[in-house]
């Protein structure tokens, strides 16, 4: 037993004093850039190399300094153009078939049928602007106003064919108080030089409300406007695409087609008028609805190959 208790002393003292080992040459946080390095350790020097000044008005020297001149694209000029070769091509028929099926359970009258014309355009080119009145008007509860004194007899005549909203101060105090209760303005001769003293344009003009010579809303006799208006439709090149409400749900696919006949005729026309500006050329056509996605026409009234006919179509 006395030989065995100096063994005992020598194994705790082991255990409890083990043999320290040589420090590492690196800290535990070996994965932090903050880590430190061992003695006489030198990091590799990454050497960043200068990019060349450029010089915008002598090329020559970009190329003495090895840099290669980049390309700017070019702005486009037309807009985007799509293959129609493996569309899918409607006849007026079916295209407002299929048109019905999206909007079941709606008015007649409440629905209209809208054209969509893609041209191939200029972008900053002249735009189409005109008016049409169509062999089946699309009757719409459009409101019009019209400036001119509320006690003469242009404003008599004006309620008499549906004018909403007549006269002078009145309608200037409204629109400055941002109160525009109407969708068209119309203004008499007579009344242009105090419209143009209140200043309406900073508030019609963004609107497209801003009465003017150039499209026929500056007039002698305001009435005969307000009629054209009513049973008239309007249209506008926006984006290389003119759009115009063609129809109505209730309409047949006769009365459809000679809307649309009169409205792409008025169409032409107008392209013909600009020929010596600019060059544009129908693209694409596409009948829609409010609430149904548009359909590629083909030109055709009926295909051959449908299984409707237009008496199907004409039962609302």
């Amino acid at each position: 037993m006395a030989n065995t208790r100096p063994c005992l002393a020598q194994l705790s003292r082991i255990c409890l004093n083990p043999p320290k080992t040589t420090a590492s040459c690196t800290s535990a946080r070996y994965l932090s850039s903050t880590a430190p390095l061992s003695k006489g350790f030198k990091p590799a020097i990454v050497s960043k190399k200068e990019k060349p000044v450029l010089s915008r008005t002598n090329p020559q020297k970009n190329k003495k300094k090895g840099v290669a001149e980049t390309k700017k694209r070019k702005a486009r000029t037309t807009y985007i153009q799509y293959d129609l070769r493996d569309a899918d091509k409607f006849s007026l028929c079916d295209a407002m078939r299929y048109i019905r099926a999206f909007e079941v359970g709606q008015k007649p009258t409440s629905v209209k049928y809208e054209m969509h014309v893609k041209l191939k355009s200029l972008k900053n080119g002249p735009v189409i602007r005109n008016r049409l009145q169509l062999p089946h008007p699309v009757r719409t509860d459009i409101r019009i106003c019209v400036i001119c004194p509320a006690d003469s007899p242009y404003a008599e005549k004006a309620r008499a064919a549906g004018a909403t909203l007549v006269g002078e101060d009145d309608v200037f105090e409204a629109v400055k108080d941002g109160k525009i209760d109407f969708d068209r303005c119309i203004c008499q001769t007579d009344s242009l030089a105090k419209m143009n003293k209140a200043g309406l344009g900073r508030v019609l003009g963004p609107r497209g409300l801003m009465p003017s010579a150039k499209t026929g809303t500056v007039v002698k006799d305001p009435s005969s406007v307000i009629q054209d208006l009513i049973g008239g439709a309007e249209y506008r090149e926006r984006m290389g695409v003119v759009r115009m409400a063609i129809a109505q749900l209730g309409f047949t696919p006769e009365e459809v087609q000679r809307n649309i006949k009169s409205f792409m005729e008025a169409l032409k026309k107008d392209m013909g008028i600009l020929s010596d500006r600019t060059n544009k050329e129908v693209a694409e056509v596409v009948l829609s609805s409010t609430n149904a996605p548009g359909f590629t026409l083909n030109g055709n009234f009926l295909d051959s190959n449908s299984t409707i006919t237009p008496r199907d179509l004409s039962t609302s």
